[in-house]
């Protein structure tokens, strides 16, 4: 299914004029308040999240899945899927995608197909959090950090797999996970198994062509509960300064333990330079997976603030690569994701509009009240119409959710595909 913008075009004619009023009286406020409504806009348009290929299909828990129908079941139909979100938002231009699911039968076909969606091949994800089909080694008790010699040696081909085939694909970067780690006291030594995964790690790294970034992420348990390898920020960006100067931390929202201060870990990289990526979810307790801005939207937003902050005052950082990482066991995937999409440019626009200036002389000042004032003012605006002034100014849907369900875009993927198919990867 392809939605044109002449159908986007249609559909937003029932909203355009309660747009214009919503936006002319917000960019008048706005711009009384010394903002750039212009410079603001057009930073929300040109602001992209890649979409995970894994996040297409229903979610699931260790204890049962529920398909939605009409999941994808090919490389191809995954690319199909996040063109229909880009077409609907112009905020997905990427897509990452995961070895071994997803490794194209035809390299040039699968670029084709990208391309004629605006899509660009984002962070390449390795797996060696399970065994697959045929494997020569076992995973079991680790991969990066195994006591085993040949499943080591086995996880770091294929991450260099991984590379290869994200060359193929004009990709720029390698995310790494690791499930390594231990389920019991005395199951591993800490420091030998930390040892090992950095010696993978370096590796992996010096595989690396030139142009390209390793991601390395961190998560405090699961699947292993009494101690994962690589269970912090801290443990990361040590990691990705030993192997140099290409590697970088990834902070993943949910790989936290309940109430750490994720702004101070995202503000403290960006000084450092060593803030390489970020997955977009949202929590309750854990690593839930839920829809971006569904929990803690106040935290998202002041997470946004360090990152608009780092991104004005950290050259040394680069850019960092944005990813939705969520899981929908009861959810439409793709109703889920153009959620996750708005509340992420809801976050973002609303950290635009902090005065930095002012936020500095209060804290110059130890004025703490007039500090808190700033963001939540800042925070408390509905910054909806900047949205949507975004996505008209790219042809996009103003309201993307109620266009897709007038489409019947999932109706539509069922017709075409079933209703008892199974997204890969899942």
């Amino acid at each position: 299914m392809i939605i044109g913008k002449d159908i986007i075009e249609q559909n937003n004619k029932s909203e355009v004029e309660n747009f214009n009023s919503d936006f002319a009286y917000l960019s008048d406020k706005l711009t009384k308040s010394g903002a750039n409504v212009s410079d603001i806009v057009n930073k929300i348009a040109d602001f992209q999240v890649a979409i995970p290929s894994w996040a297409l299909g229903a979610g699931g828990t260790r204890f049962g899945r529920f398909s939605y129908g009409g999941e994808p079941s090919s490389l191809e139909q995954k690319l199909d899927d996040v063109g229909l979100i880009h077409a609907l938002t112009h905020s997905a231009g990427a897509i990452s995608l995961h070895i071994p699911w997803d490794i194209p039968s035809d390299v040039k076909a699968i670029k084709e197909k990208a391309t004629s969606h605006g899509l660009i091949f984002d962070a390449m994800n390795s797996n060696t959090f399970q065994d697959q089909p045929g494997a020569k080694h076992s995973y079991k008790f680790g991969s990066l950090n195994a006591s085993n010699e040949d499943s080591r040696a086995y996880a770091v081909e294929h991450n260099k797999e991984v590379i290869r085939i994200g060359k193929e694909l004009d990709s720029k970067s390698l995310t790494v996970w690791l499930a390594d780690g231990a389920s019991f006291p005395g199951q591993l030594n800490f420091q030998t198994a930390l040892a090992k995964t950095e010696q993978s790690l370096k590796e992996i790294y010096s595989d690396l062509p030139e142009d390209w970034k390793l991601f390395i992420e961190y998560k405090p348990y699961e699947p292993n509960f009494y101690s994962t390898t690589i269970q912090d920020w801290g443990t990361s960006f040590m990691l990705a300064n030993a192997c140099g100067e290409r590697a970088y931390t990834l902070v993943d929202l949910g790989h936290h333990l309940p109430n750490s201060n994720i702004e101070q870990i995202v503000a403290t990289l960006m000084y450092k330079g060593k803030l390489g990526g970020f997955h977009f979810n949202d929590s309750k307790y854990g690593d839930d997976d839920l829809t971006v801005g569904s929990i803690k939207p106040y935290a998202l937003f002041l997470i946004f603030n360090e990152l608009v902050y780092g991104m004005e005052n950290n050259p040394n950082n680069p850019y960092p690569a944005w990813m939705i990482d969520a899981s929908h066991n009861i959810k439409d995937p793709l109703e889920d994701l153009l959620q996750s999409l708005e509340a992420i440019l809801i976050a973002y626009a609303t950290a635009l509009l902090v005065d930095q200036k002012a936020l500095k002389e209060a804290q110059q000042n130890n004025d703490v009240v007039l500090a808190q004032d700033i963001l939540q003012n800042a925070y408390r605006t509905d910054v909806r119409p900047l949205l949507r002034a975004a996505r008209l100014q790219t042809g996009a849907a103003l309201d993307p959710i109620a266009t897709y369900r007038n489409l019947k875009v999932r109706e539509q993927l069922i017709s075409e595909r079933g209703l008892n198919v199974k997204a890969t990867g899942l």
